[in-house]
């Protein structure tokens, strides 16, 4: 399996089994030979299925564009039938077991995914690490001593360890994006509204998405097609597209591209960060693109507190709705998701809604800088590398922001605003880490952005560029 996942992406394994030169089952079963030996080290998967919930995993897989090939679901936001989704909490590790698949998991299922595991998360999602109390700590496999990034820092690092070429990943603040930077692969996090998030309505006011971190453009788009299926009764839809694979084949065109050197608002970044966005920015140039600095014009603090507001609204409602009358005390959850969740049971209706006006406010003030522009280039966070222990859980919640704000500096704006943003890898540090650039799209842009994003990788390969025993292939 080591050598299939690291030369081939699941649309390319999906042809072998198709074209009879790959065995499905013989790939099932190497696949989790080769989970079981990684997560050793990475501490990535919380749940390997087996018996019969592994056999009804296949019997559920159709005969779509991924038909076979085998996947992992996040502790977050999706359920799979015959399951709890722990959210990474002690909590919630035994139950509610899901009666039946999330809407998005049912469609990666039809799309052919034989589902095989969960991944691990922070606690709720609420931290930028993969580092909760309930499983421990995700490893990094570029160096032992680095987190994945989070709260996908589960699915990213798998992927990234090539144990399968994409995972499902969610994205709230920046948690497909953040770990695909720091993991080095491409991580897309759709539109508001590009993938039903039913049976819920929404999740933090429409800033959640979810999708996946994978090893090609080209997976993640081809998944964007399978999954953006509209529910019956979803509050809102992102607009009609075409097929996101196809757009992947086709030139983007001439682009107006504009670049971020630090975030807005923000102070200076590491040298290192500032280089890789001038690189990129000169690529881009040289492609064709027209490339100058600018900066969007909305306010960076207070989309940040609104986003804070809501989340920790929902971190008490959502304990609220799934707890069947149970109550946390202190000693069921880590100590900053207890304050957060405190905190949100005296938010305000008149609180709340202000910060929801707050995430429409900054989406029409990007959406008139999107009239001037197509693209916004940045990192993908600010800082090169997120040692294990940065962005801490345990402490107060004053701390645990000073963790965060660099973290999610440049892709929590895209949440409020509902707009799509990819991370792609193609930078790196001195020593060979990987370093992820940010592209914002307007408001459905998703064709436009992987269009992009094929280029890029055509001219960038970065597939072959993988850790090996903390080192490089």
């Amino acid at each position: 399996m080591d050598d299939l996942f690291a030369s081939h992406d699941a649309l390319a394994i999906a042809q072998l089994i198709k074209a009879r030169k790959l065995g499905a089952r013989e790939l099932l079963d190497g696949t989790l030979g080769r989970l079981r030996s990684l997560n050793a080290s990475l501490n990535a998967i919380t749940d390997l299925y087996d018996g019969d919930l592994l056999e009804r995993s296949v019997a559920a897989a159709g005969d779509g564009p991924f038909h076979g090939v085998p996947f992992v679901v996040k502790q977050l936001m999706a359920d799979c039938a015959g399951t709890p989704t722990t959210l990474g909490s002690r909590f919630f590790a035994h139950g509610p077991v899901a009666a039946s698949d999330s809407a998005a998991i049912a469609a990666m299922r039809r799309a052919g995914l034989v589902i095989v595991g969960r991944t691990n998360t922070s606690e709720f999602g609420l931290a930028p690490t993969t580092e909760p109390a309930f499983g421990g700590a995700t490893i990094n496999p570029w160096r032992e001593d680095l987190s994945p990034g989070g709260s996908s820092g589960g699915s990213a690092a798998i992927v990234a360890a090539r144990g399968l070429p994409m995972a499902h990943a969610t994205d709230g603040g920046g948690s497909i994006r953040i770990p695909a930077a720091l993991c080095g692969l491409f991580g897309l996090k759709p539109s508001r509204g590009r993938v039903s998030l039913a049976p819920i309505g929404e999740t933090l006011a429409g800033a959640g998405a979810q999708h996946c971190v994978s090893i090609s453009v080209r997976d993640s788009a081809a998944l964007l097609d399978a999954i953006s299926v509209g529910e019956p009764g979803d509050p809102y839809r992102a607009p009609a597209a075409g097929s996101f694979l196809a757009a992947t084949g086709r030139p983007p065109g001439r682009l107006r591209v504009a670049f971020l050197l630090k975030p807005v608002g923000g102070d200076a970044l590491d040298r290192s960060l500032v280089t890789a966005v001038e690189r990129t920015a000169k690529l881009l140039e040289e492609l064709g693109h027209a490339v100058e600095e600018a900066t969007p014009d909305y306010d960076m603090a207070a989309s940040g507190a609104a986003l804070g507001t809501i989340m920790a609204a929902n971190t008490w409602t959502n304990i609220q709705v799934r707890a069947n009358g149970r109550v946390p005390g202190p000693d069921d959850l880590e100590p900053v998701t207890w304050q957060t969740a405190e905190h949100g049971r005296t938010i305000s209706a008149h609180d709340y809604i202000r910060a929801v006006q707050t995430f429409h406010r900054t989406g029409r003030q990007l959406g008139a800088f999107f009239e001037r522009y197509d693209v916004l280039l940045s990192p993908t966070i600010g800082r090169p590398t997120l040692p294990l222990g940065a962005v801490r859980m345990d402490g107060s919640v004053e701390t645990y922001q000073e963790g965060l704000a660099p973290m999610v500096a440049f892709t929590s704006v895209c949440n409020a605003a509902g707009v799509p943003a990819m991370s792609m890898p193609l930078a790196w540090t001195d020593d060979g880490l990987p370093i992820g650039l940010q592209f914002m799209g307007r408001f459905g842009a998703e064709e436009m952005l992987f269009s992009l994003a094929a280029a890029l990788e055509r001219a960038r390969p970065w597939r072959d560029r993988r850790p090996v025993k903390g080192g490089l292939a």
